[in-house]
């Protein structure tokens, strides 16, 4: 009897991460049904990773209605585990740039003020641990809105509390974090940060994703300099330095709100989810690991699933195969990190439409050839 590992990423608008393991282990079955299937839905820290961590911890999804990034009110959702000890959550399902048509966004007034409501809402419901997604915000305030909502104060020069977003700090002359949620030093934070970016400066929150969520240069100088300013009274309020740290300047700077604030730890998507779901421990022993997502090619070696998922597989010397949508440019390279063969969903000739909505079936398929082959003795007739 083998041991199979079957760690799949979500497959683009065709599939969940959960959706290809099953796939996958369909078409194993259909060869080798007497073997042992762990399935380990993964995820880097982009889309499907909470959806895929929340499929590893059994988790129950809950939905609170908070204040979206640009005050309007929507409807938020996260998940619960299992034990209800774990809240999985997405900070764009509550200040994510999904909320704002293109037309209407106002970056120097998008606040994380709802990010704080989902945690205050987790918190609430007796989570010991939050596991927080930051990609996709439409913020740009620093984890200012995040932590009035859980209950810092931010006042001007007349103790007036200023006005939401990242311009809203120009005001700013205090901040008094007496009554911060005192839950929030008993609750372990982790957050999914693929961004090393530092708060300030060029290579800052503002100047490199500032742009993209509607700021034009005089707001990228404006928005820069108020979160320089929050960032001083930050320090002085909470007596941490986070401005330099890889990954302050993720979503707007809500890295460094949580960094300095809510004591976060941030670590690289894929390196989270595999100590989240423990893949390592879960892996000893495996005759194979299987892996992939929609698209292998070069880049797939800079922090992707299936690459993170094979060098963790070779720890312990075992042999992985990635199944894919589309092999890309260059994807020869990820043979050199860990992956010893990579297979192509459907052939290269094929309607993308098709592709997409009958993606499950042909990921069987191409797990049952892979299977035939592994155990060729046993598929004789």
């Amino acid at each position: 009897m083998s041991k199979i590992i079957i760690a799949p990423d979500s497959f683009k608008e065709s599939m969940s991460a959960k959706e290809a393991a099953e796939a996958i282990r369909e078409g194993f079955l259909e060869v080798g049904k007497e073997h042992k299937y762990d399935l380990i839905p993964m995820g880097d820290g982009g889309e499907g990773t909470m959806e895929a961590l929340t499929a590893n911890f059994d988790g129950k999804q809950q939905t609170v209605r908070v204040e979206g990034p640009n005050a309007h009110p929507v409807e938020a959702t996260y998940a619960l585990s299992a034990d209800g000890q774990i809240a999985i959550m997405d900070m764009a399902q509550a200040s994510g740039l999904d909320h704002v048509s293109e037309d209407a966004r106002k970056v120097g007034e998008a606040s994380t003020y709802g990010t704080g409501e989902m945690i205050k809402a987790a918190l609430d419901q007796g989570a010991q641990k939050i596991i927080l997604g930051i990609g996709g915000s439409a913020t740009n305030d620093g984890g200012a809105g995040m932590i009035e909502a859980l209950g810092a104060r931010l006042l001007n020069d007349q103790g007036e509390a200023i006005a939401r977003g990242g311009l809203g700090l120009e005001a700013l002359s205090a901040i008094n974090v007496v009554d911060l949620d005192p839950r929030l030093k008993m609750t372990e934070i982790v957050v999914a940060c693929d961004v090393t970016n530092p708060l300030l400066g060029e290579r800052g929150a503002t100047a490199i994703y500032g742009p993209q969520k509607g700021a034009d240069e005089s707001m990228v100088k404006r928005l820069d300099d108020a979160l320089a300013h929050f960032h001083e009274l930050s320090v002085e309020a909470t007596g941490k330095d986070v401005k330099d740290t890889a990954g302050a300047g993720a979503a707007g700077g809500l890295g460094a709100g949580l960094l300095a604030y809510l004591d976060a730890e941030l670590k690289p998507g894929i390196d989270l989810v595999l100590e989240e779901t423990d893949f390592r421990r879960r892996a000893q022993g495996a005759d194979v690991v299987i892996t992939g997502e929609g698209k292998i090619d070069g880049q797939s070696v800079y922090g992707k699933t299936p690459v993170g998922v094979a060098k963790a597989a070779k720890e312990n010397d075992t042999f992985v195969i990635a199944i894919c949508g589309q092999l890309g440019d260059e994807y020869e390279r990820v043979h050199e990190h860990g992956i010893d063969a990579a297979f192509t969903l459907v052939p290269g000739a094929i309607d993308v439409k098709d592709a997409m909505e009958n993606g499950a079936a042909y990921l069987t398929q191409v797990a049952r050839n892979i299977a035939k082959v592994m155990w060729h003795d046993e598929a004789r007739p």
